[in-house]
Parts: C-alpha cells; structure tokens; sequence
C-alpha cells in the first residue's frame, strides 16, 4: 500500500463531549457505512455504553475519503482507561482533539492533551456542539489557544449531531496529519492496542504495524508474554471485521487468534513472525531475536482498586466463579483470587483499574450472567514491611497480620489534578485537605482554574467525586494518576456485631481519622441491621482497644399486661424473667447481617 494515501488518527476528549457522534458522523459521511445501518453511537457494542454515554472499550475503523484510508480510533475518554487511550496514541500519526463548547476544557482533556504531546502526535483542535443555544464558542476558543499555542483559524467549529462543518474535520486529517513512517523490508513488529476474547473466534488483537508485513496463517509471537499462535485471519474493520491476504507497513487491522485468554496477548505488546524467535535450550525458557527489538514503553498494568463479590447464596458461587473466568478471558486487567466470609460464605477478591471499571464489571455480571451481589466495601492495596525484613502485599484489611510483626504501612498516592471554574478554588481546597491532599500548584487557563495536587488513593475511592460535583455545580473534573506507596501512620478498623468480629466490614485507615470513621460506621450500621429479640451492641475497635459504640435496642414486649392487680412484687418478677430471657437469647442468638451492612462505606450522607 502506498503509504503516502494513509492517515492513522485518534479521537481524544473528556467523557461525554461527542467523540462516537463525530466517528458516526464521519462513517456517514465517507460512506463506510449504509444509512439503514446507522444508529447513534454505532462504536459502542455494549448496552451499558450506550445507556451510560460513554465509551468503555475503543473501536478502530477504517474510512475511505478523496482517495485516501484513514483508520479512525475512538478511544475511552474516562480517566480509569487512560492506559488502553495512551496506547491508542501510539498507533497513530495525529489526534482530533473534541472539547464540548458548552463545557470547555475539562481534566481528562488535559490528560490526554499530555499524552498526545508525549507521543508527538498533531493535534487538530475541534469545537463540538456549537449548534446548543448554551454553547461559548468564544470562550472555550480563548482555552484551546491557550492550551495548545494554536491560531484561532485552526480550530473547526463542528456540530457532530447535525454533521456542520465534519468535511472540514476529514479534510484537515488529510492535510495536516503526517503519513505513517516504516520499513516494509524489515522483519514484522507490530503494536497491540487492545485485545479481546470471541466465544467462537478467540483472542481477537487489534495492532497497528509499524515495520514489515503480516500474511494471513502466519505463526505470530508475543514479545512479552513469550506466547505463540496463529495469525488464522488478518484484515481490516469498516466497523465489522474484512478479511484481507496481508497486513502492511502502517496499517491498522485486526488479527484472529488461536489464544484462549488476552493475558498471552497484552496491550503494548510488540508482535513478530515466530520465525524471528530463537530458542535457547529445551525447558530453559532463554528466548532471543533475530534483527527485531520490541517497541518501547510496554509495562504490566496493575489494579489498584480491590472488593470482595459474593453471591446473595452460596449455592451461586460456582455460577458467579465461572461468570467472572468468563469476563477475564477478555479484560486482561481484572485479577481475582476466592475469598472466604465468615458472615458471607464463599466469594471472590476482584481487582480493578478503578471505581468506573469496578462498576462496569459488577453491572455485566448482574446484568449478562443475572447474578444478585453482594460488593464489600472498595480498598486499595497496601505494601506492608514486616519486623523480620520480609516484605508483602496486602488487598484488603482482613489479611493484615499481627500489628506486633508489623515494622510500616506503605499506602498508594495519587498525584491528581482538578479543572474548575475560578470562583470554586476555596471550596476545591478545603475538599482536598479534608481527604488528607496536599495542594502543590494552581494556574489558569482562561477562567478556568487547574489544581495540582497529591492525596493518599484510598480516601478518594468513595464519594471524592461527587463531593467535588457538589462544591463546583457540576462543573469540575478531576484526573489522576498513581505515583506510588509511601508510609504512613495506618491502622486497622475492625468493626464488632453482637461480640463478634465481622472481617468483611474491616478498614485500613490513617490513625487520625479511625475515630471519625469508627463513629460514622457504627451509625450507619445501627440504620440498616434489623433489631433483634435482643439488645445488639455495634463496635468499632483498633487491635482489641474499642474506639466507638453504638447500641440497638432489643424489641420489647410489655409482659405485664396481663397483670390485674397493682402488685408492684409480681411486675417486678415478670420483668426480670424477661430479663434472664433475653440475656439468654444474646447468648445463643446470631445477628443476620443484611447485605446492605457491607455497603455503608458507599452510602451517602
């Protein structure tokens, strides 16, 4: 393929400012696809994008315009997949920046605005909406220019709902984005940007091919995972899958695969030709390349976001083990281990990349394999130093060992930054300091204020974005991104129903705030357990020393009706019957926990 007639680009912008419009609108308009066919949002596959409004897993296509191919990604715009966008980034030459004229510049716009200018890539700045009576157009225009060091003239006003001004769009990719560099005479490397598992195909690889070629039924191999397979069928997608004979230097396509998982294949892998591979000796696993090197930047992504899934009943528990097998196969990031509960019975410990992912994956469980769950309350991960030098990793607070061979806590924190209207920064602050943040910078770009800051991740995983929803109207955004473990002075929360230690409701904490949380818990937990015939007492402790209690009241029947006569000896003998009674009941009686008890970290104020 001529390689001048190619353009490889991205669409980028925060959620919900019009990116899968704009694709629908361009596969429109270059006839990629039929109007029958058409309905909006035709990139996003699953009912939950749709419904939500959002892209979750992001869709290459290939369009047809003035003689050229342009391969077009539409990439996730939420702040928990920006691994998957980054690599997006990389596949491609340029990247349609869409920023809403009604909203502005929002944090993931900046995020992906760094990790475009990372990846040296040209950015065409596109002003989406501009046909909504609240749209600023001159306003959000003062940002971009701002932003991006552009001039005004460069920026296309759109609106991608009724298709103004989108031939601009596609011409401006023609003229200004570069044409893909590569060897076509150099052994095959090529990227892979994301990857997922068919029931009937298997791991399906979606690459960008940066040098040689790739033939269909070639033997392929994964520079990072050591697996090989078959490359069963190569082509191209315009969306649905076109099989083609070969896939060319600088192409975007799709690979089918003979893989049973997408953790032999991850994203950021380098793929070859298997005739590249040296083997060292049998069973010594030494791998070595002829002439090829794997493309820089690939790393393992971790989760950092953990929560226990239990069924509603044990009997359920081999249903939701194999429904979660089953959503691994294709999201190599999801990591589970079983678990064990005491109250709960037999579930599993999921990672996720984040709460948006931990919500995605718990509604396709629901929803696709019609489970009922129960979802303890969301942690994070802690790297504990023991007393005897030994380091390990903890997911939740219940695998802590014995504070006396505990040496230090290690917790992750978050280097995040905020995006605002100006007149909100008091409110913004205050918010960050009372989440144990550190603010470390402030600057502007128009009216809009953006705020740097660091704060420990497991105090921002409950309710953090709504409170900053809260304090700005609606209009702030935040991003964020890992930078580390670093010690602290954490402690563990355990929480006591009835004299009995629930480990489901544990929580790690920073000492300073383990009052304040073992209050608030204990109160909401009076809300939601049922009273009992008994009094049922609600504590919250710190290695055996309580910390907070809260009481509930048993029901109580008024067993001296039946008394006639005013004597005051014979109520006082039925009432300390019923006494000895419910203390006998206390001592036998169990306390159904509801499944709401485990959400309570969750409930809102």
């Amino acid at each position: 393929m001529d390689l001048s007639k190619l353009r490889n680009f991205c669409i980028i912008a925060h959620i919900d400012h019009g990116k899968s419009t704009l694709a629908d609108r361009m596969m429109e308009l270059t006839g990629t696809v039929e109007k029958r066919e058409m309905k909006s949002q035709l990139l996003d596959s699953m009912d939950l994008e749709r419904e939500k409004g959002i892209t979750i897993k992001l869709s290459p296509v290939s369009m047809r315009y003035r003689g050229y191919n342009l391969n077009l990604i539409d990439t996730p715009g939420h702040v928990d997949f920006s691994y998957e966008v980054s690599w997006s980034l990389q596949a491609c030459e340029g990247a349609v920046l869409v920023v809403d004229a009604t909203q502005g510049v929002q944090a993931q716009t900046l995020t992906n605005v760094y990790l475009a200018m990372e990846a040296d890539l040209k950015i065409i700045p596109v002003l989406n909406k501009i046909d909504l009576p609240a749209s600023d157009v001159p306003r959000v225009s003062a940002e971009l220019i701002n932003l991006l060091g552009c001039r005004e003239d460069e920026i296309i006003q759109v609106s991608a709902k009724t298709g103004e001004n989108v031939d601009k769009v596609l011409d401006a990719i023609i003229d200004r984005i570069p044409a893909p560099v590569g060897e076509s005479d150099q052994p095959l490397r090529a990227l892979i940007f994301d990857s997922y598992y068919d029931d009937y195909r298997g791991v399906v690889l979606y690459v960008r091919v940066v040098d040689g070629e790739l033939p269909k039924g070639a033997g392929i191999h994964m520079m990072a995972t050591r697996a090989n397979a078959l490359a069963l069928e190569v082509g191209h997608l315009a969306p649905g899958m076109k099989s083609d004979k070969v896939l060319s230097t600088g192409e975007i396509g799709y690979i089918v695969t003979n893989l049973k998982t997408t953790r032999e294949a991850r994203v950021g892998d380098t793929v070859t030709l298997k005739t590249q591979v040296i083997y060292g000796a049998k069973d010594s696993g030494d791998v070595s390349y002829r002439d090829v090197r794997p493309l820089p930047g690939y790393k393992e992504v971790k989760p950092f976001v953990y929560a226990g899934f239990f069924p509603t009943s044990n009997e359920y528990y081999n249903a939701l083990k194999e429904a979660v097998e089953k959503l691994s196969l294709s999201d190599s990031v999801l990591h589970y281990t079983p678990e064990n509960s005491p109250v709960l019975g037999f579930g599993l410990r999921l990672g996720f990349l984040g709460l948006l992912h931990m919500d995605i994956v718990r509604e396709r469980l629901e929803r696709e394999y019609g489970l009922d769950l129960i979802v303890t309350n969301p942690s994070t991960s802690y790297q504990v130093c023991l007393t005897n030098g030994e380091e390990m990793e903890i997911e939740s607070a219940a695998e802590l060992p014995d504070r006396s061979k505990v040496a230090s806590i290690a917790e992750p924190w978050i280097g995040g930054e905020i995006v605002a209207p100006s007149e909100y920064v008091g409110g913004i602050i205050q918010l960050v300091i009372s989440k144990r943040g550190l603010q470390k910078n402030i600057s502007y770009i128009g009216e809009r204020a953006v705020i740097d800051f660091e704060a420990p991740m497991a105090n921002l995983l409950t309710d953090f974005y709504d409170q900053l929803k809260s304090i700005t109207s609606g209009y702030g955004s935040y991003n964020y991104d890992l930078l580390g473990y670093r010690v602290g002075d954490l402690v563990r929360v355990d929480f006591y129903v009835a004299g009995e230690m629930v480990s489901a409701l544990s929580i790690m904490c920073h000492r300073s705030e383990s009052q304040r949380l073992g209050r608030e818990i204990t109160k909401k937990l009076k809300e939601v357990i049922p009273r009992q015939q008994f009094a049922v007492s609600l504590q919250a402790g710190i290695g055996g020393k309580f910390i907070a209690r809260e009481d509930i009241s048993s029901y109580r029947k008024d067993v001296t009706v039946k008394i006639h006569t005013g004597d005051p000896d014979r109520r006082a003998k039925l009432l300390d019957k019923q006494k000895r009674g419910k203390k006998r009941m206390k001592r036998f009686g169990k306390v159904d926990i509801p499944a709401d008890a485990f959400m309570v970290m969750l409930k809102r104020d």
